[in-house]
């Protein structure tokens, strides 16, 4: 069915591409584009990570791992004709596995080579089909061969979630952790492939910046490359709206160099979506601003306005965290499908039992239980079986790990007090995390002090700089940047002389404490 498509005259090669591309979507169903993670890139997107290019180079050696139908190789070698008139040779490698996609992917690459004839420039084009990963896993594993190395990498990966068992998890082992998504395997091995100097192009998942899962692949990526720009998308449907998803997503313009451990500028610009990157705003930033490469969790921020770089700046100034006042985080114990023989929505007569907390008991600053939720279990049997997954019942402040599309804030936090209910113990679910005093007991104004910062409009603002996802991980929570404790506590003895616990109060408390960001209108 590609023969149905034809060139039009003097049609630009990213253009055949973007309707070849609209074509092939048309013909495969959903099951099929979730399978390949396939999301073609929309044309303005292609064109706008074209101009990232900086090589000058005469002979350019270009890489596009999972092409598609080549758009963003179109894009980029029509960008460099444009703006360097001494270009006389491009070779071009491109991988592509959807084996119903590859008679497209032909069709783009010959009209480009037809195209590049007439400007008189030399092309030669190859095109894998294997895996690019696996095809590629001999420099994710450190082993001497004769590795190609490319001045120029573009890439819009695929984005799919892989299993531990898969043979490209175990492949990349030393630079992913749990249950991997596949785009951060061919950031990483995209990188080993540059040459010094070699710039590499990517739209990606902004999921990277931050997490547990992400840490061994930010340690790595960042010793290999030098992250030059960065454009974030702040709508999470325009980027990839034909296809209807739903994702975070930024570009990345990055260099490889030996040198990736000196101060330099991090250009970080925003749009709202496609059509409104000419109108782009963009700020600088040096790159020890956005990351910190001697911290463990090596966090990338991202600040996109004068008051999101403000309050960057601010939590680097405290040095405190919850470990260094001997407070931890833990993700709830209790989960629902496997002790569901012990949990039920009522009490019944003759069984012991203990509450068990649910994300939709917590809300901001509130605290409900129970709920009428469609028979949910919010009781859970003590006895035997469930005693390793109850906790003492004492004072916490619980934070639901999820943020849904209907919440305004990413952190949801709220206070809890053992004298909420008469028990011993209680059950909670692995949809919160619960913050504690290991040996010892949260005093009510750290716990409402705490509560009053996680549910500030100060702290939703720092934790989106790095956070680009609904989750809400203890791993970032207790790296997090505390102030002191003594003003943890004031904050609370605030609160409770307030008396009110709506969200302007709590923004208006922590505003008076760090009078220097009123006037970025942080509420």
């Amino acid at each position: 069915m590609v023969n149905d498509i034809e060139p039009l005259n003097n049609e630009l090669p990213s253009s055949f591409a973007d309707r070849l591309g609209a074509h092939y979507s048309n013909l495969i169903s959903a099951v099929h584009k979730k399978k390949y993670g396939q999301f073609f890139t929309p044309i303005k997107i292609a064109s706008f990570m074209a101009g990232y290019y900086k090589c000058k180079s005469s002979e350019i050696k270009i890489l596009d791992p999972g092409c598609g139908t080549a758009i963003l190789s179109c894009a980029l070698i029509e960008s460099i004709l444009k703006s360097q008139k001494s270009i006389h040779e491009i070779e071009l490698t491109v991988y592509e596995s959807d084996r119903e996609l590859i008679p497209f992917t032909e069709a783009s690459l010959k009209y480009l080579k037809k195209w590049l004839h007439g400007h008189k420039v030399k092309f030669i084009y190859v095109l894998h089909t294997n895996d690019f990963v696996l095809m590629n896993s001999d420099t994710l594993e450190n082993q001497n061969r004769n590795i190609e190395y490319y001045d120029l990498i573009i890439s819009n990966p695929p984005y799919f979630k892989i299993q531990k068992n898969d043979v490209r998890a175990k492949v990349s082992d030393s630079i992913v952790h749990g249950q991997p998504n596949i785009y951060s395997i061919f950031l990483y091995t995209a990188a080993e492939l540059l040459k010094e100097n070699g710039q590499l192009i990517f739209i990606i998942p902004r999921s990277f910046t931050s997490g547990l899962y992400f840490r061994l692949f930010r340690e790595k990526f960042f010793s290999l490359v030098q992250l030059d720009e960065v454009h974030l998308f702040e709508s999470r449907k325009e980027a990839f709206q034909k296809d209807d998803v739903l994702q975070e997503n930024v570009i990345i313009s990055a260099k490889r160099t030996k040198a990736n451990g000196n101060r330099h500028s991090i250009v970080v610009s925003s749009s709202h979506g496609s059509s409104d990157l000419e109108e782009r705003s963009e700020r600088t930033f040096y790159s020890d601003e956005l990351f910190d490469k001697n911290s463990h969790q090596k966090i990338l921020h991202l600040p996109i306005s004068g008051k999101e770089a403000n309050i960057v700046r601010l939590f680097k100034t405290w040095k405190g965290n919850l470990n260094a006042y001997n407070i931890q985080i833990s993700t709830g114990p209790v989960v629902s499908f496997r002790a569901k023989q012990f949990i039920f929505p009522e009490p019944k007569e003759g069984i012991l039992y203990a509450p068990l907390y649910l994300l939709y008991n917590a809300s901001k600053m509130k605290w409900s239980w129970p709920l009428d939720k469609n028979g949910k279990g919010q009781y859970i049997q003590v006895c035997e079986q469930t005693k390793p997954l109850l906790i003492r019942n004492k004072n916490y402040l619980f934070l639901r790990r999820f943020s849904s599309k209907d919440d305004h804030s990413r952190l949801i936090a709220t206070p809890y007090f053992a004298d909420s209910v008469d028990t011993d113990v209680i059950g909670v679910e692995n949809h919160l995390n619960y913050i504690y005093r290991p040996n010892g007991h949260l005093d009510r104004s750290e716990i409402l002090g705490l509560a009053t910062l996680l549910n500030s409009s100060l702290f939703d603002v720092y934790f989106r700089t790095f956070n680009g996802n609904i989750n809400v991980s203890a791993t970032e929570l207790r790296e997090m940047p505390l102030p002191p404790l003594e003003v943890i506590n004031e904050i609370g003895n605030a609160l409770i002389s307030n008396n009110n616990f709506v969200q302007s109060i709590v923004d208006s408390i922590v505003n008076k404490f760090f009078e220097q960001f009123k006037e970025l209108s942080i509420v």
